[in-house]
């Protein structure tokens, strides 16, 4: 399975601890299981991956409105 690496700032991490923790670690009823930073990160790009393989499904659809509202055109 390829690895990526992520560098962001300290700020960036902190506002992403406080959502994990925010979500909790143990929602059951969630689809990806209890999240942390590298679920996250694992999760949207997956998200960013059906933009090409179901661009009709609701993620790869908000997932194209994101890129889209950046100013990534599709």
């Amino acid at each position: 399975m390829p690895r990526i690496v992520v560098e962001i700032s300290e700020s960036t991490e902190a506002s992403l601890n406080a959502l994990m923790r925010e979500l909790g670690r143990d929602n059951e009823y969630a689809s990806h299981g209890p999240l942390d930073v590298a679920g996250l990160a694992a999760m949207l790009l997956q998200d960013a991956a059906l933009v090409i393989d179901r661009p009709g499904s609701w993620e790869g659809a908000k997932m194209a409105d994101l890129l889209t509202s950046h100013g990534y055109r599709l």
